[in-house]
């Protein structure tokens, strides 16, 4: 019998030091995955010039620098809400300033948005991933864990990116290979 609980006991505690490496190794892998999409994100900004950053394919759609400091934005506003990080940005309303559509703006504030959900995933406590985050967005108000917020905001990011690919090849640039690794 008392081997048995000793066996019961050893087993618990595997599964808990199984359940750590994989919420370890989730996070490692959250990690690396903006860290490629932030590298990726800047071929894009480096692709465009910086005399296109004001192209719009049509005139209903933003323009070049309007979606990427949208992005720039959005991964702000998810890192805070998934992460608890601290907003980085005094405006949430970068893509209707004129003073911050040129490249070298963008690309700053592009950059600091996705550190910022970088670091926020750095300096979680993966035990905190399952935690439900309420928040209003356009649409009504979402009630998801953490871990779904990061997921929402790297669907986010790379919808907008993608978006970009077509206004690269509207003014005859090619676009980044993709990078899923």
């Amino acid at each position: 019998m008392k081997l048995f609980f000793s066996l019961l006991l050893s087993l618990g505690a595997l599964s808990v030091n199984a359940q750590n490496i994989l919420v370890d190794s989730l996070k490692q892998q959250l990690v690396q995955d903006w860290e490629r999409a932030k590298s990726y994100t800047q071929e894009y900004l480096d692709a465009m010039p910086a005399a296109q950053y004001g192209f719009r394919a049509t005139d209903s759609m933003r323009t070049f620098a309007q979606q990427m400091l949208h992005l720039a934005t959005a991964n702000a506003g998810f890192a805070f809400i998934a992460t608890g990080a601290a907003y980085p940005f005094a405006s949430q309303n970068f893509e209707k300033s004129p003073a911050l559509q040129n490249k070298d703006s963008v690309v700053f504030y592009v950059n600091t948005s996705y550190n910022k959900m970088i670091n926020g995933i750095k300096d979680m406590d993966p035990g905190t991933f399952g935690q439900l985050v309420s928040w209003n967005l356009p649409g009504g108000k979402r009630t998801i864990t953490r871990l779904t917020w990061i997921f929402k905001a790297f669907e986010h990011q790379t919808h907008h990116r993608a978006q970009c690919t077509v206004y690269l090849r509207l003014v005859g640039i090619r676009p980044p290979a993709e990078k899923l690794f």
